[in-house]
Parts: C-alpha cells; sequence; structure tokens
C-alpha cells in the first residue's frame, strides 16, 4: 500500500449506509437475467386476515445448476406469504439488480479512471410461491402466524428499507475464523434482509416457531482495515495516482473471462495478490479500503441464526 494514508476508523463494523433515494441505473450494466420479473406491488391486506409466514431457502442458482451450489452451502433466501382469507400466496425476497458477479467486482472501463461499479440490490415481491424450487433442494417451511394490520406494517417499513438500502455488499470480513472475533464490515444481502424481515415482524407482535435456521455467509479474513478514501479523492485530478493504478490492477483479474487459459492465468493473479501479498481492496460505502488479509483469507459459512424473540403482547403460534 503507498504513503499517505489515512488511519483506519476505528468503530467497528462500519455501519452499513442508507441513502435519501435510489439513484437511476446506467444503461452500461447489463444483467443476463432479469430482476424481479413478474414483481408486483405488496397488497394492502384486511386487518382480520390471518397469514401464515413461510421461511424459503435453495441453493443459489438452483433453477439452472440444481443443488450444485447446494453442496458447498451457498443459500439464497426469502419469505414467502399465505392469506387465509383469499388463500393467495406471496413471495418476497431482495437479490442483485445485476447479478452477484457485478455486484462483488467492477468494470474497468478504458474511458474511465475510476473502476465502474454495476451494483444495486433491491426487494422483490410477486404472487405465487413455487413450491417445487424451494422443496426440491432447499427449505419450505412455516415459521410464524401474523394478523392483516402487522402485514401492512411490515409492508410499510420493506418500503423504507427498500428505498435507503440500495448496496449490495457480499463479504463480511472479520478478524479470524473464531465466532468472538470482531468483525470489520458485515454483509448486505439476501439473508440479511430476511433477518431484517424476521426482526421487523417480532417487534410487531410475531412469535417464531423454535425451529433451526441457518444462513450462508462469505467471510474475508483480514488484520485491521484502512481506510483509503472514496473515488474523488482517489481517482480525481487531485488524486492519488499510484494509489489508483494498485486498485485497477488489483481489480483487473476478476474481469469476465474470454477463454480457459485466461481463466488460469487471472486466477494465479488473484492468488498471488489475495494469499502471497496479503492484499485486498474493498468497495464498501461507496469508500475504499485495503484488507491485510490473512490466514485462512476466504471462508463460506453456513452458520445458525435462531429465529427472533416477539414482545409479550404477541400474536402468532
Amino acid at each position: 500500500v503507498s504513503g499517505g494514508l489515512r488511519s483506519p476508523r476505528r468503530r467497528w463494523p462500519v455501519p452499513y449506509r442508507r441513502f435519501d433515494y435510489r439513484p437511476k441505473t446506467d444503461p452500461y450494466c447489463q444483467a443476463r437475467y432479469t430482476f424481479c420479473p413478474t414483481g408486483s406491488a405488496i397488497p394492502v391486506m384486511k386487518e382480520e386476515d390471518v397469514i401464515e409466514v413461510y421461511r424459503l431457502q435453495a441453493p443459489v442458482w438452483e433453477f439452472k445448476y440444481g443443488d450444485l451450489l447446494g453442496h458447498l452451502k451457498i443459500m439464497h433466501d426469502a419469505v414467502g406469504f399465505k392469506s387465509s382469507l383469499t388463500g393467495k400466496n406471496y413471495t418476497m425476497e431482495w437479490y442483485e439488480l445485476f447479478q452477484l458477479g457485478n455486484c462483488t467486482f467492477p468494470h474497468l472501463r478504458p474511458d474511465m479512471e475510476a473502476p465502474f461499479w454495476c451494483n444495486q440490490g433491491a426487494a422483490c415481491f410477486y404472487e405465487g410461491i413455487d413450491d417445487a424450487h424451494w422443496k426440491a433442494n432447499g427449505t419450505l417451511v412455516l415459521v410464524t402466524t401474523i394478523s392483516g394490520t402487522m402485514f401492512n406494517e411490515m409492508a410499510q417499513w420493506v418500503k423504507y428499507d427498500n428505498e435507503t438500502g440500495i448496496y449490495y455488499e457480499t463479504w463480511t470480513v472479520q478478524a479470524s475464523p473464531d465466532k468472538r472475533s470482531t468483525v470489520w464490515f458485515d454483509s448486505y444481502e439476501c439473508s440479511k434482509f430476511i433477518l431484517r424481515t424476521y426482526q421487523k415482524l417480532a417487534d410487531l407482535g410475531a412469535v417464531f416457531k423454535k425451529i433451526q435456521t441457518n444462513y450462508t455467509s462469505i467471510i474475508l479474513f483480514s488484520g485491521e482495515p484502512i481506510y483509503l478514501g472514496n473515488e474523488t479523492s482517489i481517482f480525481g485530478p487531485q488524486g492519488n495516482k499510484t494509489l489508483a493504478a494498485a486498485i485497477r490492477d488489483f481489480y483487473s483479474p476478476f474481469k469476465p473471462h474470454q477463454s480457459v487459459r485466461e481463466f488460469f492465468v487471472d486466477l494465479f493473479k488473484i492468488i498471488d495478490r489475495v494469499i502471497l501479498n496479503h492484499q485486498f481492496y474493498l468497495f464498501y460505502n461507496l469508500e475504499y479500503w485495503f484488507l491485510p488479509m490473512k490466514s485462512p483469507y476466504l471462508k463460506i459459512i453456513y452458520e445458525e441464526v435462531p429465529l427472533p424473540l416477539g414482545s409479550k403482547a404477541s400474536f402468532g403460534v
């Protein structure tokens, strides 16, 4: 890392930044699969309705690869609802607008000095629950029952959460594999949305069943991160040219690959930077950080996170 870097912030984990509005997407950013193709508005439920809430989980890209990523415990989470008055089912989830790769690594465009990020995540709500999708290789289980009033209050919260939490954050970054170790940065992805939704329902009075619930996290292991600056301070006219070049060089192997040979060449570069040289540049809250990487460098965990406890004046099972 070049000299002249700022001292790291001492508040850990760095809080996820919320925004006042969602920016328009750039036409350059294109998704292989359309985001939320059958999405609809969240309906207003009758107050006296009784709504079943389901935990939904399946391997990432299950629709294309079946249980392949499930063997690695790389899972996608959602929540389902069923109205007792209408009999209608609904699914709600949160995922990337331009797929995971674009949210995790930038594009290096020849006409732009700074790395270009195609990164947004958002909630998707649609009618129906694809039972086959969730049951075949994953989970579809009742976790609680709520009233129509609680559902409507949750819907208002979802609108706020969706309008202010707009960027997908792939990585959890912590000091060591020890569960008590310092967390430097927390991820912000599909499972965190589901956990926030469950907590909101608990705050509203829902009582959850006592069942085991596990979620996927992708963790980087690092010493204390070093704050580098934002796009303007690094890549702008008065920026740090040496640091700017180092960041671009770090991200260059993560581009889409055109051949098997190119893939292995770039894979060697990634191993050289991250493992042999203990380097990782993280983009979080529109700011760049340097991570002094350490063993075991990266780990995918499938860890239990208990369902929340409701209030004393609760509605539910």
